[in-house]
């Protein structure tokens, strides 16, 4: 099911809630990890089933601690996208999270067919050499942080921050085109 080990909400709640969340993903895969090993490691294929289902719990219960929000559990009537949004944003208007399915959908599907980024470079070269797919995975994760990889999302989100509303976006093109000190796009 998509409810996330006990085990890896331990580590979640154990770390700061101003921890960023990149450094609690990773240290979440990394309980997966010390999960499954040697007597209790899983074939390929289970662990991909497992790395699948928890993978949304994990993203969820994350972002509800690092907002300072109690942590969620799945509902098994939901699909996939559908069930992240609930664990995400329970209580959200269900207009929105229709919208937030739709989108969430699409970006799921450009994500998976993004090819040889870094990360999947990443997880790749740790797989090759024996490792399990939990410690992929928070190998993964460590390099999708960098601000060259995953990072330039993060700079994005903090770019539409700034703007704050549409009536500020061509307020921020100028400012982006007069060179002003720090402002890019």
């Amino acid at each position: 099911g998509y409810d996330v080990h006990a085990q890896v909400v331990d580590v979640i709640r154990a770390l700061p809630r101003d921890a960023h969340p990149m450094a609690i993903l990773i240290a979440s895969f990394a309980a997966l990890a010390a999960r499954y090993h040697g007597a209790n490691a899983l074939d390929p294929l289970r662990s991909a089933i497992v790395a699948i289902s928890q993978v949304p719990g994990i993203v969820a219960n994350i972002y509800r601690h690092t907002s300072g929000m109690p942590l969620t559990e799945a509902d098994p009537n939901l699909g996939y996208v559908q069930n992240f949004v609930h664990m995400m944003f329970g209580d959200l208007h269900e207009t929105r999270k229709s919208i937030i399915c739709k989108a969430l959908e699409a970006i799921f599907i450009m994500h998976a067919d993004h090819e040889q980024n870094a990360s999947t470079a990443t997880v790749r070269a740790t797989g090759s050499a024996g490792a399990n797919l939990f410690a992929c995975l928070s190998s993964g994760a460590a390099t999708l942080w960098g601000p060259a990889h995953g990072g330039a999302n993060e700079a994005v989100v903090k770019m539409l921050e700034e703007i704050g509303s549409p009536a500020r976006v061509g307020e921020f093109i100028e400012k982006v085109k007069g060179k002003e000190s720090g402002v890019r796009l």
